[in-house]
């Protein structure tokens, strides 16, 4: 049973009305299309394929970093895919799909559940996974924070959450991973460190 019910804020209420009264089918179609690409299972998956080739890889010179790197990723979309689960099961708000639309849809369809509006789960995906992949590979962290902003600002467009449910769960994944990471760096300095006593007491093979 639900205990909480949250109202969204007004400026919520005027960027839904204003994407309700504009928004045409072509632009909704695209949205829609984009907004797939940000589905909690499809980020799970993708997550599991990467977990997946790193483990299995042989040939980089430092194969043990990239697995514990890889776990981290592989944490972070566990730990975000049951977040807004829970979020949702105590939280009641209705979404804009449901509340800003009156009679002709302008192409806007319903989606999920008429009151799983809070947290949006997509966007802490988002959030978790951009943080993640930015720390991983920071030299591309700007195309990681600009497809990840892109793709959860669909969700909004698309009326299947209000401005103020991206925003919290993008912040809510970005936590996620920030909590994680701690844990992940004391491995990559626990597996540096053994790596360094391995190369210390290996046996040196002498030129003959």
């Amino acid at each position: 049973m639900r205990h909480l019910h949250v109202e969204p804020l007004p400026i919520d209420r005027t960027v839904a009305r204003f994407i309700a009264d504009w928004t045409t089918p072509a632009v909704e179609r695209g949205a829609r299309v984009l907004t797939w690409a940000a589905d909690e299972r499809l980020l799970y998956a993708v997550s599991a394929l990467l977990w997946l080739a790193a483990r299995r890889r042989r040939s980089s010179t430092n194969p043990r970093d990239r697995r514990i790197r890889a776990d981290h990723l592989a944490s972070c979309a566990v730990a975000a895919n049951i977040l807004p689960h829970l979020a949702k099961a105590v939280v009641d708000q209705k979404r804009p799909d449901r509340s800003e639309v009156h009679g002709w849809r302008r192409g806007i369809p319903r989606s999920g559940n008429a009151y799983d509006a809070f947290p949006s789960g997509h966007a802490v995906h988002v959030g978790a996974l951009a943080s993640a992949l930015s720390w991983i590979y920071p030299r591309h962290a700007g195309l990681f924070w600009t497809t990840g902003g892109l793709l959860a600002a669909t969700r909004v467009l698309v009326l299947a959450h209000w401005t103020s449910d991206v925003v919290v769960g993008v912040a809510a994944g970005v936590a996620i991973e920030r909590l994680l990471r701690p844990l992940t760096k004391a491995r990559l300095r626990r597996s540096r460190y053994e790596r360094k006593e391995e190369l210390r007491t290996a046996p040196r093979v002498l030129p003959s």
